[in-house]
């Protein structure tokens, strides 16, 4: 056979061009594109999270990853930064997947917390591992959102509950003027934010729990560094809330913190939740009249369509323990 035969004849003054593209040109050209998409996600106003996002409306926000929350002074930061972009009335910006919006001016602000869409925000892990969404502070916008909110506002908050608890704070209110009498005779200096924190935390135990505590020793000191570690986790940022894949390796280790203390604040309340029945028990067998004083018995003696489980029992009271002291500390 001729190899004429077995070949193609181009014609003496043809050029072969290959068909596919070089491997090396095909790389340049993802990677081209690559960089523009990058590019357009990094510097879309309010950042990466924004701009995968549906809404349309224009948000003014830097670009990029903000990190200021990650910070100790995040508040300050975004201020600062707003103004900088005239945006104080709403800004927009990113952490990670996660979108944020910011206001430093009270009227947005205002309507902001009004908004049913604040009802139902995104839960924190530190938040969700010590409970919190059992509890009115995340727990999801519905039925038992609104049976927590009722049990509140009737047999906490109310003024009549407020009112018959008056001797309590005057007797508390009374220690922390000896405490701070005992440490100005002792050296001299009086730790302030340490009394008010004590005093506090103090009012609320009485009234959650019907339990006064010394909080230098003893179950008071195990209580007070269960509060203390529940107020660092909760304020600590965790980029596992905002960078999916690292909640896989915990690279902070709060999830093992969250659920060690969990598995403490478990035990804690629900011993004093038995403690409860057991002197119920004792008053109906004696024949005496049953008084409903904290709220562990508020709880006990609801009506059954309101009544909650023991584990929502615990889930609340320690709820509210943790965000009412820590509520009265930034007071």
């Amino acid at each position: 056979m001729s190899s004429s035969s077995s070949s193609f004849d181009f014609g003496s003054d043809s050029t072969f061009l290959p068909l596919l593209i070089s491997p090396t040109s095909s790389l340049t050209s993802l990677f081209a594109l690559l960089v523009v998409t990058l590019s357009f996600l990094w510097f879309y106003p309010g950042g990466v999270a924004w701009a995968f996002s549906k809404v349309r409306v224009s948000v003014p926000g830097p670009p990029g990853i903000v990190f200021a929350l990650s910070g100790t002074a995040a508040h300050r930061v975004l201020a600062k930064l707003s103004s900088s972009l005239q945006a104080t009335k709403l800004m927009a910006f990113s952490v990670g997947i996660t979108r944020f919006v910011v206001s430093t001016h009270p009227d947005t602000a205002k309507e902001i917390l009004n908004s049913s869409a604040f009802a139902d925000r995104p839960i924190k892990e530190s938040a969700y591992e010590l409970l919190f969404h059992r509890a009115i502070g995340f727990a999801p916008f519905g039925e038992y959102w609104r049976n927590l909110r009722r049990i509140s506002a009737t047999y906490l908050f109310s003024p009549r509950r407020i009112a018959a608890s008056v001797e309590q704070r005057v007797e508390i209110g009374k220690q922390m003027v000896e405490e701070v009498k005992g440490q100005m005779a002792k050296s001299g200096v009086v730790s302030v934010k340490r009394v008010l924190h004590y005093g506090s935390l103090n009012n609320v135990m009485m009234s959650v729990f019907g339990k006064s505590y010394d909080f230098a020793k003893g179950e008071g000191a195990e209580v007070e560094e269960m509060v203390s570690e529940g107020y660092e986790l909760l304020g600590t940022f965790n980029w596992s809330d905002h960078v999916p894949f690292l909640g896989w390796l915990d690279l902070q280790g709060l999830r093992k913190r969250c659920r060690r203390l969990a598995a403490e604040v478990n035990v804690f309340v629900a011993r004093i939740i038995e403690e409860h029945r057991v002197r119920e028990k004792a008053s109906v067998t004696v024949g005496e009249e049953l008084v409903v004083g904290d709220f562990v018995d508020v709880l006990l003696h609801l009506e059954q369509g309101e009544k909650l489980s023991d584990s929502d029992m615990i889930a609340v009271l320690w709820v509210r323990t943790t965000f009412i002291s820590l509520h009265l500390m930034h007071e």
